[in-house]
């Protein structure tokens, strides 16, 4: 089996990149990363919390 080290392009009779090829590890972080910014870009009007704070709360429940 063969494994890109980076991606290959597909290019038209004059060159110019028309897709791209890559690794599906790579692919696959990619996907994992947006969805990351999905979610953050989602949550960024919510309310946030220090790290004292979540402490104490897992302290009372148990957590910590």
């Amino acid at each position: 089996m063969t494994t890109l080290k980076k991606e290959q392009f597909v290019t038209d009779e004059k060159g110019r990149k028309k897709a791209v090829i890559l690794d599906i590890k790579l692919y696959q972080e990619i996907l994992e990363d947006l969805e990351d910014l999905r979610l953050l870009a989602e949550r960024k009007d919510e309310a946030t919390s220090s790290l004292q704070e979540v402490e104490a709360r897992l302290k009372t429940h148990g957590l910590l």
